[in-house]
């Protein structure tokens, strides 16, 4: 049986999540329109979408009813 490897991150998800963001951005903003500049640009969203839903569950806007 194989070991299975064992990473530990030492950043959290969301700072990961926001750095990708940050960094499709960034290879987006270096083609020109087309399909594959619109696939990352919604990469980019997708992971900026990740990196705040935390904070969106703790949020204390919408609780459980009592």
């Amino acid at each position: 049986m194989t070991q299975r490897r064992r990473v530990i991150q030492t950043r959290s998800l969301e700072e990961r999540m926001a750095e990708q963001a940050t960094k499709l951005k960034e290879q987006a903003n270096l083609l020109p329109p087309g399909a594959e500049r619109e696939d990352l640009l919604k990469r980019a969203r997708i992971a900026e979408t990740g990196a705040h839903l935390s904070d969106w569950l703790r949020s204390p806007g919408l609780q459980p009813p009592n």
